[in-house]
C-alpha cells in the first residue's frame, strides 16, 4: 500500500541515471536504497500517477514489477552528483516524489531474447499493455528487464494517454482499437483471446478504484475524487477486444 503516512525520507542523492529524459535518481533514505523519479522532471506528475495504477495492475495478473512507495525529498538535499541541471531538478521536486524498488542484478532484455520470453508471459504483457494503452514497449525500448530468470516489467509513464487532456475524453475513446502490431510482444497476440478470458474479471470495478487509490490526492488536480472515479471508468470500459 503506498501512502503518504511515515513515508521514507531521502537522504543522498546518490547519483543520477542517464536512461530517459525525465532524470531520474538513485538515492539513499531512511528506508534503504531507492531509484528515484521526480516529480520536478519536464513531464510533470502523470507519468508517475501512470506508474503508480499501472504498477498495481500488473501485479494482479501476476506480472513483476518493481516494488514502489512515496519517498519524501527535503530542500537543498545534499547530492554526490554537483551538476547544475540536476540541483534545479531536485530543488523543483521537494516534497512527495516516487520510488521504486532497485534490481540488483537485473540486465536490460536484450533483442536476441524477445521472441524468447515465455508465451504466456508474453500474451499477459501484450494484453495489459492494451488495457493501459502504453505507448512505451516497442523493440527500440523494450522496458523489460531480466533478473534470475525472471521478466520484470518497468517503467510505464507513457501508459494511459487519455489523462492528458480529460476535456477530449469521450464515451467512444476507451473503445480505440490498441495498435499491436508495433508492439514488442506482437507474436504473442494469438493468445490474446485467451489472456482476455481469464484476466479480465481480475480487473474488476473495485481493483481498477484501488489502483488509483493508490495515487496521491495532490497528483489529481483540484477534484481528485472525481478524477479517480474517471481513471476507473476508463479502465473498465477498455473494449474486450482493444488490441483488434
Amino acid at each position: 500500500m503506498i501512502t503518504e503516512a511515515g513515508c521514507p525520507v531521502v537522504t543522498r542523492v546518490v547519483r543520477r541515471e542517464r536512461k530517459g529524459s525525465s532524470l531520474p535518481v538513485v538515492v539513499d533514505t531512511t528506508d534503504g536504497p531507492w531509484f528515484l523519479k521526480l516529480t520536478g522532471a519536464s513531464q510533470g506528475v502523470l507519468p508517475l500517477v501512470s506508474e503508480i495504477i499501472v504498477g498495481v495492475l500488473a501485479e494482479a495478473i501476476g506480472l513483476h514489477v518493481p516494488a514502489r512507495t512515496l519517498i519524501a525529498l527535503p530542500a537543498e538535499i545534499a547530492s554526490d552528483d554537483p551538476n547544475d541541471e540536476l540541483r534545479e531538478l531536485l530543488d523543483a521536486s521537494v516534497g512527495i516524489n516516487l520510488g521504486f524498488e532497485l534490481l540488483a542484478t537485473a540486465r536490460d532484455l536484450t533483442p536476441p531474447e524477445f521472441e524468447r520470453v515465455e508465451m504466456t508471459t508474453a500474451a499477459r504483457i501484450l494484453w495489459l499493455d492494451a488495457v493501459v494503452q502504453n505507448l512505451g514497449r516497442t523493440p527500440r525500448n523494450p522496458n523489460l528487464m531480466m533478473r534470475r530468470g525472471t521478466i520484470w516489467c518497468i517503467d510505464h509513464g507513457a501508459c494511459l494517454p487519455f489523462q492528458h487532456d480529460w476535456s477530449a475524453v469521450t464515451e467512444q475513446m476507451p473503445n480505440r482499437p490498441y495498435d499491436v502490431a508495433s508492439h514488442l510482444l506482437a507474436w504473442a497476440a494469438e493468445l490474446l483471446p485467451d489472456v482476455h478470458a481469464q484476466y479480465a474479471p481480475v480487473l474488476s470495478r473495485e481493483v481498477l478504484r484501488q489502483a488509483v487509490a493508490a495515487v496521491p490526492d495532490a497528483w489529481l488536480g483540484s477534484e481528485p475524487a472525481r478524477r479517480r472515479e474517471g481513471y476507473a471508468a476508463y479502465l473498465f470500459k477498455r473494449p474486450k477486444r482493444g488490441w483488434s
